[in-house]
């Protein structure tokens, strides 16, 4: 969603009405996972995607169809389903996309959530009685925010049910067990991992270009002022110019966290190493030849960092891609951060 939130923002702004068509079912090999967005304008724009191109055209048709008056729909989509054929999905899976319209005033309601990096869930009805389909409720770690429709049931088991959704990452349809007549598609909205640089250098440059490129939020940390400064990194979320020690503990490092630490510099990178194994980032990489990592071990262990801690490093950052320029190095970096992210 937040991909799309400055689109549908446009949209609006323009006076035009919107839907939203989300992928709440996969089988086999489907090209998007369950929980992707696609939002269509009532003059025909898309924004974002269901199927990676296969189905697009398809739900775009249904989505101006509900913008002009039709019911939210359940749409499927199969290698033996003859529509999908027409539209190229031959990639030997299958998937369910429900499409509805998306009500302004549910979108100023998760806006600020998602601009906060709230995280919450949004829970659409997918059958209920009357008009419920395609009603949201938005939930934060508060409870219920705020609902669109006043369904006692679906309010009661959200209720009931609101820390388990919000701890479980996985976006899941769910029907309700008192009332088998109510199915809701459970989405969950994350922030965006974060990045964090330590050290403003030539290869921090490209990696900060390409984490944004990817939705990261990026930070560099570098005490000194030539390095780390705007007109070197214009694009970043956040430069800091401190020592890392004190600036980490500004930012503090959560599981979404990964930090790469750049700088070859014992006084800068042995202090950001040693707060940010305190920490629960689920990556933390160290730049430099098994010899200077060698080096630096030992300095860690004279500091009373444990050797199970140690371990955890990736150092020499990066996957061994062969690469030698600063741009080839900060993708084998992000690409050795997405596969430890995907591992967790």
């Amino acid at each position: 969603m937040r991909e799309l939130i400055d689109q549908i923002s446009n949209w609006y702004a323009r006076g035009e009405r919107v839907a939203l068509a989300t992928v709440v079912s996969t089988w086999g090999s489907s090209p998007r996972p369950v929980g992707s967005l696609m939002a269509v304008a009532s003059s025909g724009q898309i924004a974002g995607s269901v199927s990676g191109g296969c189905v697009e055209a398809v739900v775009a048709e249904k989505a101006l169809a509900i913008l002009a008056g039709a019911s939210p729909e359940l749409l499927q989509f199969g290698v033996s389903d003859e529509t999908a054929w027409g539209v190229s999905l031959a990639c030997g899976g299958s998937i369910e996309v429900f499409v509805a319209g998306l009500n302004k005033t549910d979108f100023d309601r998760l806006t600020p959530l998602i601009e906060q990096n709230i995280p919450f869930i949004f829970a659409t009805v997918l059958t209920g009685p009357g008009e419920s389909p395609g009603k949201i409720f938005l939930v934060d770690e508060d409870g219920i925010v705020e609902q669109s429709h006043e369904l006692e049931p679906v309010t009661d088991w959200i209720a009931s049910q609101a820390n388990e959704l919000l701890t479980d990452r996985t976006p899941r349809r769910v029907t309700l067990e008192n009332n088998p007549g109510i199915e809701l598609f459970i989405n969950l909205y994350q922030p965006p991992d974060r990045l964090v640089i330590i050290g403003g250098v030539h290869i921090a440059i490209a990696l900060a270009k390409l984490a944004k490129e990817l939705g990261y939020e990026t930070i560099i940390v570098d005490p000194r002022r030539l390095f780390a400064s705007e007109e070197r990194f214009p694009g970043v979320d956040r430069l800091i110019q401190s020592w890392p020690q004190e600036a980490l503990a500004e930012v503090g490092l959560t599981a979404s966290t990964a930090v790469a630490v750049l700088t070859h510099d014992p006084k800068i990178d042995d202090p950001a190493i040693i707060a940010a194994l305190q920490s629960p980032a689920y990556y933390i990489g160290v730049l430099g030849s098994r010899r200077t990592h060698a080096a630096r071990v030992e300095r860690l262990r004279a500091a009373g960092v444990a050797e199970e801690a140690i371990t955890t490093l990736h150092a020499p950052i990066g996957l061994d891609l062969g690469g030698q320029s600063p741009e080839e190095v900060a993708l084998s970096i992000l690409a050795e951060i997405v596969a430890s992210r995907r591992k967790a």
